[in-house]
């Protein structure tokens, strides 16, 4: 029999596919990593229970007694929230209020208690409330994803060697956009291993182009360009880091699901129309580009993403 005892057993061991018609002419193959076709369709499905097993198995929280807060954009709180429901874990979630309706409705589903905060203080805001909460909740612990080396860690265990074994090692440029710095810190540390020629692009928003030394703004890119760099991303080992807009990421996006059948997220987006910038550059000519698309596209019905179709679809009238 093949049946997963419960639902982290199917975390991880995502499909990967060629993009086709968006990059059309391009000079380079560009393959992706479809974490949305997690269990809760996301990345952040893994850090969720890297997080909440290495602190258990640290002693640091027990189902039942420990109440989790933990900031969030959305992601990381519903790949938590599935986690504390299957555990049973009290789970509070602070989460700026810009992200979109979509997520505050999955967050309460899976019964976590969500607070908002002011979202032009952006992830700043929403960890500061966390932390004032903590402050005041008995046996309560904060799992930190921004800080939380089990972040990194669960992608340099699995999201690492599944690219690795997926390409046969034929890759020489790995994508990712950058959020907590998790995904591309533990995967990139695992590919320079085995091989230290890959070239390890990193993807902000340019609107908020602090990793590029600018300053923090306002952007659109759900989940990506937190304000600030997360202490557990490794500058050293990132080859390049790339700005692409809220715009150009939204008209990827869009076009993915257009042109690909693939139901992607803005941050997808974004990574796309990196690696697409990548593929067309003449020294690129030939190679391997593998980019990382972090969320299910259903998750921002109600965003900036889809608003023209949301529009459309509330003019439509029935024929008589």
């Amino acid at each position: 029999m093949n049946i997963a005892n419960d639902v982290t057993e199917l975390i991880g061991k995502t499909p990967m596919v060629y993009l086709n018609k968006v990059c059309a002419g391009a000079g380079a193959k560009i393959a992706a990593k479809l974490e949305n076709m997690e269990p809760c369709c996301s990345v952040k499905d893994r850090i969720g229970y890297a997080m909440v097993t290495d602190a258990e198995e640290a002693g640091k929280i027990s189902p039942g007694k420990t109440t989790l807060i933990e900031p969030t954009s959305g992601n990381t709180g519903i790949g938590l929230a599935f986690i504390a429901a299957a555990k049973g874990y009290k789970l509070v979630l602070t989460m700026p209020a810009s992200m979109s309706l979509e997520r505050r409705v999955l967050l309460r589903a899976f019964g976590a208690e969500l607070v908002l905060t002011d979202p032009a203080k952006g992830m700043k805001g929403a960890v500061a409330k966390a932390e004032e909460m903590a402050a005041a909740t008995p046996d309560s612990f904060i799992l930190q994803q921004f800080e939380n080396p089990a972040n990194w860690k669960i992608h340099y265990k699995t999201t690492g060697p599944e690219i690795w074994e997926q390409t046969g090692g034929n890759i020489d440029i790995f994508i990712s956009s950058i959020g907590t710095g998790g995904t591309i810190t533990g995967t990139a540390k695992y590919l320079k291993e085995k091989n230290p020629n890959i070239k390890i692009v990193g993807v902000e928003p340019s609107e908020s182009p602090v990793l590029s030394g600018g300053k923090p703004g306002p952007h659109k890119i759900q989940g990506i360009g937190a304000g600030f760099v997360p202490g557990i991303l490794d500058m050293s080992i990132i080859d390049e880091i790339m700005q692409v807009s809220s715009d150009d990421s939204i008209d990827m996006a869009r076009r993915m699901a257009s042109e690909e059948g693939l139901m992607v997220g803005i941050s997808s987006g974004c990574a796309a129309e990196a690696a697409i910038r990548q593929a067309n550059r003449p020294e690129n000519k030939d190679k391997m580009i593998v980019c990382v698309l972090p969320s299910f596209g259903e998750r921002y019905l109600s965003s900036v993403l889809f608003q023209n179709l949301r529009d459309e679809a509330q003019r439509m009238t029935f024929d008589a």
